[in-house]
């Protein structure tokens, strides 16, 4: 779980979310290209906070990419990203 907790640091730290949940897919994807038999490859970010008022959806998965940037490089094969502001909650 080493790269969803850190996953889930750095965006805590980065938009204090009210809600953030990293799920790890990678068990989806075994035997597919990128897919670690480790897994820890493939995640789904659901996060809601008030840093992406105002965003449409492109620029809030931009803040997201920025902040995972190191990792997208590195241990983060496909990200899938759910990103709302509060008052999109319904």
């Amino acid at each position: 779980m080493r790269v969803q907790n850190s996953i889930r640091e750095k965006l805590t730290q980065a938009f204090n979310p009210e809600a953030l949940d990293v799920i790890d897919e990678s068990h989806k994807h075994a035997g597919h290209a990128g897919a670690r038999p480790q897994g820890e490859s493939h995640f789904k970010v659901v996060i809601v906070a008030s840093a992406f008022e105002g965003l449409n959806r492109v620029d809030r998965q931009r803040k997201i990419y920025a902040v995972l940037d190191e990792d997208l490089k590195t241990d983060i094969h496909a990200l899938a990203l759910d990103v709302k502001a509060p008052s999109q909650i319904a």
